[in-house]
This record gives structure tokens, C-alpha cells and sequence, in this order.
């Protein structure tokens, strides 16, 4: 596929954030014009040609991840959509970390199912280097939602699980269509829990890619008609290439991490970064047709 002038320029200018970014710790309070959120959707979810940013746990090269302020430095910084990881309390509330345990992000330690949030309340969170910032908590989802609330899309993920009680927060915000929520279950068991309710997040299906991938399973997601794949891989090959183009030729949009090598090839960002040649890392990655890109917050939106 043909990468035409516009993709490049978007991808020259995620290396300029990420040089930004990685050279001025107060990049986050860089004031841009706000775009609105029904624009922000329209460009992230129905325009092929424009290249989504994904901030992959909020800025957390800068604050710790999952944080209020990580997220807020990430809206600030002009990013499309910001990643977030929920678990459940012993007392059923929903709250931001990727870890089932306290140990690394905070200063408790133990499984964060085996608290009440009140009792959360008592750790702080850390950057993550390790030391933390007293006085900063872990948030709820209900309190990330209301800081993105007309801003920011939202990904929710490892939420599948708690899809009901994720509903339930967005519609009493009002913001169900802002917040995107993503999982691996099979294409039949998400129908079946989103036909229980008369309105819905945006789901997207995320599908491991390797030679020995089960494609039947990946063109059932199609019958969802969801907006965007996340696709994972390995190696970049001609069976990735096939795959992202039944998606583009659905209309739907295609979402490659350069978190990390293991994730889209080696065509990472942190590859780019010290490449004198950064066109030949993105270059690969838009010509297979990604047009939303999770970046790795401790590198280029951080």
C-alpha cells in the first residue's frame, strides 16, 4: 500500500512528540487548540487517513501510571485516546491499575481484590522508578472518566470482565460513545453480553497474529462490525499484511502497539527513536495500514 504524504507527516510528527516529549519533562503543559470530542471521534474512528495517538497508561514517564495526573498530562499533550487498566474492590468499586497486586504501583502490597477502596486510600501511588508521591492515590474509574469526559476518547482495558459495571459509570456520565473497550473473548460471547443492553460501548476485538492463528475466529468479529482491530504480532509477514487488509477493506480501522518489539514486529518506537532513519520503522507499520498507534508512555508520550 501506497503511504501517502499526509500518513508520513503524522508519522514525523509522533517523532517530533516523541523527541519532545523525551527531552522536555514539561512537554505535558504544552498548550495546544482543543479539538472537540465529536471531531476527536469522527478523526479516530471513521477517517482512514488520519493516524491515531494512543497514550498507553497515561504519561507515566512523568507521573505514575494510571494516575489522574498521568492522564491529564497525556490530554495535555494533544494525544487522540488514553489507555487506562481497571480492577474490582472487595467492595465492588472499579479502579485504575494494570497489576492485580498493589506491590508495584503503590506502597501496599497483596491483590487489590482483597480491599475495600476505602482501604486503598491508605497507599500511595509510585512513579515508576519506584518512589512515591505522597498524598496521590489510586483513582477510581468513575474519577478518570469525569477528568476525560468531552476531551479524550478512552480505552478501557482488561474490563471485559466488569462490562456491565463499566456501562453503568459511562452512561451515568453520559459518555458511553467516547470509551472503547477491548478483549480477546470470542466473537459469540461478546455479542451475547452486549445484546443485553439497548446501548453500548465501542467494542474492539484484540487478535494475536502467528502462524498458527485461527482466522475463522478473527472473521467472526467482523459480524460486530467493530470500528477498529487491535492486531499483535511478532513478525511483521505476508499473513499480517492479509489480515490488516480484510480490515481496512471492512472499513474498520487497524490498532498496532509500538509499545514493544513483541507487539508489531520489532518496528517499535523505541527503534525509531535512535534510528536515523525513522520513516523505516514507521514506514512498514502505516504501508500495512495502521491508522491508531498505542505508544509507549515511558518513551514517547511520556
Amino acid at each position: 500500500m501506497h503511504i501517502s504524504y499526509q500518513i508520513r507527516w503524522f508519522a514525523k510528527k509522533f517523532l517530533l512528540l516523541l523527541a519532545l516529549a523525551f527531552c522536555m519533562p514539561a512537554f505535558g503543559q504544552h498548550e495546544q487548540k482543543p479539538m472537540s470530542i465529536e471531531q476527536r471521534i469522527s478523526n479516530v474512528l471513521q477517517n482512514p487517513k488520519y493516524v491515531a495517538v494512543v497514550a498507553h497508561r497515561g504519561d507515566w514517564r512523568n507521573w505514575p501510571e494510571n494516575s489522574i495526573p498521568a492522564i491529564e498530562s497525556a490530554i495535555n499533550m494533544g494525544v487522540d485516546m488514553v489507555e487506562i487498566d481497571v480492577k474490582l474492590t472487595r467492595d465492588s468499586v472499579l479502579v485504575l491499575c494494570h497489576d492485580w497486586t498493589l506491590d508495584r504501583t503503590t506502597t501496599g502490597n497483596g491483590a487489590i481484590r482483597d480491599y475495600t477502596y476505602e482501604q486503598l486510600l491508605a497507599y500511595d501511588l509510585k512513579r515508576g522508578h519506584g518512589i512515591a508521591i505522597p498524598g496521590l492515590k489510586i483513582p477510581t474509574l468513575k474519577q478518570a472518566l469525569e477528568l476525560c469526559k468531552d476531551r479524550v476518547l478512552v480505552n478501557v482495558d482488561q474490563g471485559f470482565d466488569y462490562y456491565d459495571q463499566v456501562l453503568a459509570i459511562t452512561e451515568e456520565l453520559g459518555m458511553t460513545n467516547q470509551v472503547i473497550i477491548k478483549s480477546g473473548w470470542p466473537s459469540d460471547k461478546v455479542a451475547a453480553v452486549m445484546k443485553q443492553h439497548k446501548t453500548n460501548m465501542i467494542y474492539m476485538p484484540v487478535v494475536g497474529i502467528s502462524a498458527g492463528t485461527d482466522t475463522t475466529a478473527f472473521n467472526k468479529y467482523f459480524a460486530l462490525k467493530p470500528p477498529a482491530f487491535e492486531l499483535c504480532f511478532g513478525i511483521l509477514d505476508e499473513k499480517v499484511k492479509s489480515l490488516a487488509g480484510k480490515v481496512t477493506a471492512s472499513g474498520a480501522k487497524v490498532w498496532v502497539n509500538t509499545l514493544w518489539g513483541s507487539l508489531c514486529g520489532n518496528y517499535d518506537d523505541d527503534r525509531a527513536f535512535v534510528s536515523p532513519d525513522p520513516n523505516s520503522v514507521y514506514g512498514p507499520i502505516l504501508d500495512m495500514g495502521a491508522n491508531i498507534i498505542q505508544k509507549p508512555t515511558d518513551r514517547s508520550f511520556s
